[in-house]
């Protein structure tokens, strides 16, 4: 189980991985209000439609391209739900789609830096979830 300071000490070695220091959390905090409150509910909207957290952990704490049926299988998604969300993570900047001229078709799926940039997140969410005994298969 993780504890509460092995927890801070990973995020700030993330952090400092990534480039970040307390200044930049600083500068957030210093945002215009209104701006910082609209930015951040339309991030908490598109990461709070279905799938859309498990969908970028795969690729935030992954680290090849990823096909859409590769993730069909691995999340037991809809096609139509994971085709919306690619596509929506495609328009707000958080993957690359890249597509091959072959027959069959294939396409692959990146992070940009931006995903790659919310892998704190996830693993402070998978410590809380080690730490707290959570789990999806019991709920």
């Amino acid at each position: 189980m993780a504890r509460a300071h092995d927890v801070a000490d990973t995020v700030h070695t993330l952090l400092e991985h990534d480039g970040l220091e307390r200044a930049d959390l600083e500068e957030v905090r210093e945002a215009d209000d209104e701006t910082a409150e609209e930015i951040t509910t339309d991030l908490l909207a598109l990461l709070g439609r279905t799938h859309a957290l498990a969908l970028l952990r795969e690729f935030a704490l992954g680290s090849e391209p990823l096909r859409f049926s590769d993730l069909e299988s691995t999340l037991e998604v809809s096609p139509s739900t994971l085709s919306a969300r690619l596509s929506e993570f495609v328009e707000a900047g958080l993957l690359e789609r890249e597509s091959y001229d072959e027959i069959p078709p294939r396409v692959e799926y990146r992070a940009t830096e931006k995903t790659n940039a919310l892998a704190p997140l996830f693993f402070y969410l998978d410590l809380w979830a080690d730490r707290y005994g959570y789990d999806l298969e019991e709920t």
